[in-house]
């Protein structure tokens, strides 16, 4: 049947936040002022009925495979969002997957009326950064807004 893109329905909490979590300890990454930690984690669907915030979600065969999303953080400059919780099943990693959900994404913001997107990350997450760099994004020298993430120490940024 192949992957299908969705916008995240609220009978995907659970699945997702699961998702998540496993990729923080595939990583070894499971530690305090991460996503791992935050308790929006497991009510994405509220969380992304912000006003300009949309999360995508990959589905194979009815199981979620990944997401990806588009938050209006607080304390980001006008024109600036972040894009947030971006995470795939070790399986579906290298395959299309999470470009595709990048891309959806970068539409998202796009029809939003952003001009940057802002992201947080790990060393640990090599692939992943490798990722953003190809899609545009550039390392800047410190944090943005106020994502309460302050366990991240990779900040990047990219002009829509």
């Amino acid at each position: 049947m192949g992957i299908i893109f969705r916008l995240i329905e609220e009978k995907d909490n659970k699945e997702i936040a699961k998702l998540i979590r496993n990729v923080f300890r595939e990583f070894k990454i499971d530690k305090q002022g991460t996503v791992y930690y935050d308790p929006t984690t497991d009510n994405l669907f509220e969380l992304f009925m912000t006003p300009g915030s949309e999360y995508w979600i990959a589905e194979e065969d009815g199981i979620i495979v990944g997401g990806c999303g588009v938050f209006a953080t607080q304390g980001l400059p006008d024109g600036c969002a972040e894009l947030v919780k971006f995470y795939l099943s070790a399986e579906h990693r290298g395959k299309g997957t999470g470009w595709r959900l990048m891309e959806k994404t970068f539409e998202s913001a796009s029809r939003f009326g952003y001009r940057k997107l802002y992201l947080e990350s790990l060393p640990e997450l090599k692939r992943a950064i490798s990722l953003y760099e190809k899609a545009g994004f550039k390392f800047i020298s410190g944090p943005m807004g106020n994502s309460g993430h302050f366990g991240c120490n990779i900040w990047m940024l990219k002009d829509l």
